[in-house]
């Protein structure tokens, strides 16, 4: 049985799963901090996890910075070969992007996952830092995608410009009309982002001319989808599933 760790380092937070061959046994959620050392992840994660017997490491990262840190934590703590999804990576999929190397690593593996659970054409919806739109053609090739302000920093930047409003938690508000300022904004979280969503997934659907299957994942994707039209599945552990694709592909 082969025992793969699949690490994705967000900007905001870091999901990590273990596989025992292609079932995700384990998953974590933690917030990252892009100053931890290599010794640092090693004691944490070593904590979280079962490291003995791991055949491998794959990883996605978006703070440059972890990416040695992690190196190092594999050659020191795991004592496993890492892979670091980026340039000189099979990933199996063609990315039709200006310039490939712009494109983030965990957009390539959610591309990947979705293609490869739910067929092409297909959108990915992701609801981290950002809310990424992510497209794959009918003909299975990464065409682009949408960038957008995401919840939490969304909320943050209005927090933080407007006195009189108060942090909330995000959750579902009892009804669209708000009759407390928390209800107003929780409000205008859900329904917003929802709106926000479906506009962007059936301007996408139009210029791809076809009814692409909308996937979501991400943090807080369990909040806004119930909400949307367009979004027929939520995926939560899409990216580890596509970290792991692309780990078999390179073995």
């Amino acid at each position: 049985m082969a025992r793969l760790l699949a690490i994705d380092v967000g900007n905001t937070q870091t999901v990590l799963g273990l596989f025992d061959d292609d079932r995700l046994a384990e998953h974590r959620r933690l917030a990252t901090d892009s100053n931890r050392t290599g010794d640092e992840l090693g004691a944490l994660l070593g904590e979280m996890l079962e490291l003995e017997g791991l055949d491998g490491i794959c990883l996605s990262s978006t703070v440059p910075a972890l990416v040695r840190e992690y190196e190092l934590f594999a050659e020191r703590w795991a004592k496993a070969p890492i892979l670091v999804v980026g340039p000189g990576a099979k990933t199996g999929i063609s990315v039709r992007y200006d310039d490939p190397r712009e494109v983030g690593p965990d957009r390539v593996v959610n591309a990947v996952a979705a293609t490869e659970r739910y067929g092409a054409p297909c959108i990915v919806v992701d609801f981290g830092t950002s809310t990424n739109f992510d497209v794959v053609s009918a003909e299975g090739e990464y065409v682009g995608g949408v960038l957008a302000p995401g919840i939490e920093i969304s909320m943050d930047a209005l927090f933080a410009r407007a006195a009189r409003l108060m942090r909330v938690d995000f959750t579902e508000p009892p009804s669209v009309i708000g009759k407390t300022t928390v209800h107003s904004l929780q409000s205008g979280l859900v329904y917003g982002f929802a709106g926000q969503v479906d506009r962007i997934v059936e301007e996408i659907r139009g210029e791809l001319g076809s009814e692409a299957q909308a996937v979501a994942t991400g943090g807080l994707a369990e909040l806004v989808v119930p909400h949307s039209k367009t979004i027929e599945t939520i995926d939560p552990w899409l990216t580890l599933e596509g970290l792991r694709l692309v780990w078999e592909l390179n073995r």
